[in-house]
């Protein structure tokens, strides 16, 4: 009892609903004649939970109380309880609507009889007491209240009060349809993840199973809490909080019982029609959900089955505020006699009643008697079917009879009803074909003379491929559809010409602003008492740790920063030895590209510094130092411009109140360093946190707000499945920058013991091959269900940040975007190379154009380039791709609308960039990427023909440029001022001499 909280504003919001409805009874509601409501409950009946003094309870106070007894009125409530239960009702009194007397029981049986009395004698002063007549409670309570009133219960006129309390509990709070919902997801996950597999995989292996065997087996799986926590990933779910409304009620045979109070029987589950109902309750709200399901079946029963699907939908169509209950019940049955009066009789007695906290609310029963009109807010137990149909043609392997129902929870909105357990019911997600080979005898005929059966054989080979995201049905590209791309392709180049021209008017640059490099001093000493005592001595002194060479010009001690020297080399002659020094400069290309800065490039610069002297190990020493010195500088510097786009994400806000939702036993990618482990990824508050159990430091944090994209990919045709983050800034991992995060388990049945290098199999089911298989594909069933449900949850905890992405392994091609050939897959945003590392995620919004190079009749493959939006990134090349799949690469390309270009020859894209980067406005205004069109009329053709040659490569060229294209790392693109590109720009000396000094 620690745990309960009477939720103070709900209680008195209800009462106060209760009081006013009934002050406003007019004589002819359900009100009429009750002066005082009198709710007395005894012990718990676990056997029958559905009593309106319970209903009451768990309307008004979230709970049920035993041993306590209501008496309201409209002006005043009376509460007689025990002490322990009257402590959580204190709060209530102030506030209250009406009057609230709190009485507690003690140990004193006489002054509890006083208590007893005291209301007996109130009872006389009412003239109406209404009550529930149909509740029976038992225990000590219960008896010493009958022999309190004993004497004056004959006196009292009293009246039924449940159509009273039921008209109060009709339409449902927020609150209420929140726990009505959760019952209904949790039903709907029972059934189709639990029921309809057993039951299949019963029908499928032939064996035989009883029906309440089954039912039991479905009971017991909510005590399963791997089950339940999937069922929803709110965080105030709580799966404790599940019970049952009835035993699952599974029927089969030709033995049907379609009535709410059925029961399961010990009859073997039958192949032919099996209907199957089940509901949960959560929080004391019930939810109901029932599906027939098709053997094998007749056309008979296909044509029945969709009679009562259209039915079903007619009805919860028909189900809107200011609706008639008994009108809509009579055009169903209207429309039943009208399109199948053989079916009309066969129709059950009602459709439903109402649904919350009493499993069956009678008040909403749908029938041709009930006038009452519904109301936003409401819920239905909408339950529809057909009794006792006769097979026809009859057959020794059917069932003389077939029953089918559907059952559903739904919630009577605004404008249209709401299905509140909405899953696939169509004829093709029931219904089981596992005899191909036999046929009802109406299907014989036809298959005989060659009609109908065996025509309906003869289908498009891509109807199979029913769930195709691109290109269903489509056998081959016709010429029809070759001018539709092409003309489209038309308009989304035109449409990219005119954007570049607004995008960069005259006299504006490609640079974002960024790229500039600026001029950075390097200070030494501040003072110049800072400098090393043995300065004055005039030599060549190495300050290692300010990075600095301190060297004599006339007479007085010169400091150069580390920074500042490009080069050192030393040569000898005869007993002399020369150490020149050679410094940054303008006018030297120190890497790729000439980008240091200078504050004045016209000023007058040393060049160089040599130095001569007779102490060749003193020199040698010198240069040792200045070279190990240079070395170390340019690694830090290289480190520094590595990780200069790394961000420094917000803290983790971790998830305090409950459990986080955790993915067990998952792999990293990039991983630690030390053994490969397993770990756990959770969701937190905002991001995702994935902890090593080896190490308390091996942690990963990743927040939502730093997520690009973030993608699933199921094990189907691979070795893993995993669900990979991209991100929009790269973070640390391992001490290395990466941009991409990978979770991930292995599905095959095959490891390898990495301690001893020794391979071992592990064997799952049955040693019977086909055992094996079938266990196979249901565990790799089961990974994939469980990545995907996670992958999921992580875009709910986003608040619809992040979405989840999935790859189109069927649009899939082979293609080199590194070293290695590999299957590149689309999905719906992006283009993505996950299985192995390194990763490529390209994103199809920072595409401005994709050219196909060396599209020419007999070659076997031919190049893509990526052209970004961002001129400033290089292109992005995969090379090597299968010459069969250009026209799905084309079709993929166009339906994203992309624009898309061809050539025969490799282009250099480097010079390309650069001319664009100059003056993007003029490129824009000589045509911008036209030039790159082989499709345009012979003078356009001549004049891209003529502009494009300048950028058309050699073959050791385009050698080199796809070698660098085909590096996806952009950090070539952003060198900052004052780095050096790698070691070797140390070596770039005046004479060949130098040189080999240097590499000695």
């Amino acid at each position: 009892m620690s745990t309960i909280e009477v939720n103070k504003a709900s209680f008195h919001r209800r009462l106060g609903k209760l009081v006013e409805s009934w002050k406003k009874e007019d004589g002819s509601g359900p009100w009429s004649g009750i002066d005082g409501l009198l709710a007395v409950m005894g012990s718990p009946d676990e056997q029958d939970p559905y009593k309106k003094t319970a209903a009451l309870h768990s309307w008004l106070l979230g709970y049920e109380f035993p041993a306590t007894l209501m008496l309201i009125t409209r002006e005043r409530i009376t509460i007689i309880t025990s002490s322990g239960k009257a402590k959580f009702l204190d709060p209530l009194v102030q506030g209250c609507p009406i009057k609230l007397e709190l009485v507690r029981r003690t140990k004193d049986d006489a002054e509890n009889a006083r208590q007893f009395s005291a209301i007996a004698d109130q009872l006389k002063t009412i003239k109406n007491i209404g009550e529930f007549p149909k509740d029976e409670y038992s225990g000590k309570f219960m008896e010493e209240w009958k022999k309190a009133t004993d004497n004056t219960r004959a006196d009292l006129q009293t009246k039924d009060a449940g159509p009273a309390v039921s008209a109060c509990l009709q339409v449902k709070e927020d609150d209420e349809l929140r726990n009505m919902r959760a019952a209904s997801k949790s039903s709907l996950r029972v059934l189709t993840a639990s029921f309809v597999e057993q039951m299949s995989s019963i029908i499928d292996q032939e064996r035989s199973v009883k029906q309440s065997s089954l039912a039991e087996k479905i009971e017991r799986v909510i005590e399963d809490g791997k089950f339940t926590s999937k069922i929803s990933s709110d965080p105030n779910f709580d799966p404790e909080q599940l019970e049952w409304c009835y035993t699952p009620i599974i029927q089969s045979g030709g033995v049907y019982d379609l009535k709410p109070s059925a029961e399961t029987t010990n009859a073997p589950l039958s192949g032919d029609v099996i209907v199957c109902s089940l509901g949960l309750r959560y929080k004391s709200y019930c939810s109901n959900v029932g599906r027939t399901y098709l053997i094998d079946p007749t056309n008979q029963q296909k044509t029945v089955y969709n009679t009562l699907v259209g039915l079903q939908r007619m009805l919860i169509e028909k189900l809107k505020p200011g609706a008639i209950i008994k009108d809509v019940y009579d055009q169903v049955i209207d429309k039943c006699k009208a399109d199948s009066p053989s079916l009309a009789g066969l129709l059950t007695r009602n459709f439903g009643c109402g649904i919350g906290i009493d499993f069956r609310d009678t008040s909403l029963a749908i029938n041709g008697r009930n006038a009452t009109k519904l109301e936003a807010g409401m819920v239905l137990n909408v339950a529809i079917g057909f009794h006792k149909v006769e097979n026809a043609p009859k057959s020794s392997r059917k069932p003389e009879t077939f029953s089918m129902q559907l059952i559903d929870t739904v919630k009577v909105g605004q404008e249209n009803a709401e299905v509140l357990t909405d899953t696939p019911k169509s004829l093709q997600d029931i219904m089981y074909e596992f005899d191909d080979d036999e046929e009802s005898d109406v299907e014989r005929p036809a298959k005989k003379s060659g009609g109908a059966a065996s025509a309906g054989r003869s289908l498009d080979p891509s109807a199979i491929l029913s769930k195709k995201t691109r290109g269903a049905g489509q056998v081959k590209a016709n010429e029809s559809n070759e001018a539709r791309r092409k003309e489209h392709q038309r308009e989304l180049a035109m449409k990219l010409q005119d954007e570049g021209l607004r995008r960069f008017p005259d006299g504006s640059s490609a640079s974002n602003g960024n790229q500039q490099a600026a001029f950075k001093k390097f200070e030494s000493y501040k003072r110049e008492s800072q400098l090393p005592p043995t300065v004055n001595s005039l030599r060549l002194v190495v300050d290692q740790r300010n990075q600095t060479v301190i060297v004599p010009v006339f007479g007085r001690p010169v400091p150069f920063h580390i920074n500042t020297i490009k080069s050192v080399s030393k040569t000898e002659e005869g007993e002399s030895v020369f150490l020149r020094i050679n410094l940054i400069s303008p006018g030297q290309v120190i890497g790729r590209k000439e980008d240091t800065p200078f504050e004045n490039p016209n000023a007058s610069f040393v060049r160089s510094l040599t130095f001569r002297s007779t102490d060749t190990d003193r020199m040698n020493e010198v240069n040792r130092q200045i070279a190990e010195m240079k070395k170390v500088a340019t690694k830090r510097e290289a480190e520094r411009r590595e990780l200069a786009d790394v961000v420094e994400q917000g803290d983790l806000i971790e998830i305090k109140n409950r459990r986080p939702l955790k993915l067990l036993d998952v792999y990293v990618r990039p991983g630690f360093d030390g053994k490969r482990v397993t770990g756990e990824l959770e969701i937190h508050q905002n991001g995702l946190r994935y902890q090593s159990p080896v190490r308390a430091d091996h942690r990963i944090d990743i927040l939502f707000s730093n997520v690009k994209h973030l993608f699933f990919q199921p094990c189907d045709h691979e070795l893993l499945v995993l669900i990979h983050v991209h991100l929009k800034d790269p973070i640390m991992v391992a001490k290395r920058k990466t941009r991409d995060v990978q979770f991930y388990r292995e599905a095959s049945d095959v490891q390898f013991d990495e301690t001893a290098n020794r391979k071992r199999k592990i064997k799952y089911g049955d040693e019977d091959e086909l055992e094996a298989e079938q266990e196979e594909r249901r565990r790799r069933a089961q990974l994939n269900k469980e990545f995907k449900a996670f992958s999921e949850k992580i875009a709910e905890a986003s608040d619809g940040r992040i979405d989840v992405d999935i790859p189109f392994r069927e649009l899939g091609f082979n293609g080199v975007p590194f070293r290695s050939n590999v299957l590149l897959q689309p999905t719906t945003e992006c283009l993505v190379h996950l299985t192995d590392a390194p990763f490529l995620v390209l994103t199809l919004s920072e595409v401005e154009i994709v050219h196909l190079e060396r599209i020419q009749f007999g070659l076997k493959n031919f190049d893509m380039v990526f052209v970004l939006k961002d001129y400033n990134k290089p292109p992005i090349h995969i090379n090597t791709v299968p010459m069969s799949s250009v026209d799905n690469v084309k079709e993929w390309l166009d339906s994203t609308d992309i624009v898309t270009s061809e050539g025969p020859l490799n282009l250099n894209w480097t010079t390309i960039m650069k001319t664009v980067n100059d003056d993007p406005h003029d490129f824009f205004k000589e045509g911008g990427w036209r030039f790159l069109s082989t499709d345009s009329d012979d003078e356009d053709g001549s004049n891209a023909s003529e502009s494009g040659s300048e950028y058309v490569m050699s073959s050791s060229g385009a050698e080199d440029e796809a070698s660098e294209g085909s590096d996806f790392d952009d950090d070539d693109a952003s060198d900052d001022s004052g780095s050096y590109e790698d070691e070797d720009d140390m070596s770039v000396v005046g004479d060949d001499d130098e040189e080999d000094e240097e590499d000695d």
